[in-house]
């Protein structure tokens, strides 16, 4: 049964407008591969200047993440832009990259002022037993900047990489 997630905060909890929230969606297939399906607004900003596929510091750019932090503290940071590049890193500890760049099955499409992405996580790259989880998307440039979250995270700035204070995974998902 999927679990839905929607990102309807700033990065610090204040809420925003319904016409910015994002939705994701969360499936396992038999093989253990995740199913990620994003639905968000687009907000036209420039595009990564590579070809489609994995991009790093796609972070830069307009983005939907997903965190997922295993039971032993390790975690699966991806980021999906709406012109068909992603990022996979694997973390130890905040911003301990222990590997990155791993390849999947991704796909995106806009349309209008919405896109929508499919993407299809192998199982070898997620943690092994789901614990936190955490969801944000960003768009804007310099001033505009806008930091969004499902789960919002105190700091004195936008910061995404706190996996302790991210919610639970729910047990009897997935």
């Amino acid at each position: 049964m999927p679990i839905s997630y929607t990102i309807a905060h700033s990065w610090d909890g204040e809420p925003i407008p319904e016409s910015e929230w994002v939705s994701l969606s969360l499936s396992k297939e038999d093989s253990g591969d995740l199913i990620i399906n994003i639905d968000a607004p687009f907000y036209s900003d420039p595009a990564p200047q590579q070809e489609k596929g994995s991009f790093w510091g796609l972070w830069e750019y307009e983005v939907v993440e997903i965190f997922l932090v295993g039971s032993d503290g390790l975690y699966t940071e991806l980021e999906f832009s709406p012109h068909g590049h992603y990022l996979s890193l694997r973390l130890d500890a905040p911003r301990s990259v222990i590997a990155q760049e791993e390849e999947f099955n991704y796909e995106a499409k806009i349309e209008g002022h919405r896109w929508t992405a499919t993407a299809v996580i192998p199982q070898k790259i997620l943690p092994t037993e789901l614990f936190r989880v955490n969801c944000f998307a960003i768009h804007g440039q310099n001033e505009n900047r806008r930091y969004l979250c499902y789960s919002p995270l105190p700091h004195e700035k936008p910061d995404f990489h706190q996996p302790d204070r991210f919610p639970l995974f729910p047990k009897e998902s997935l």
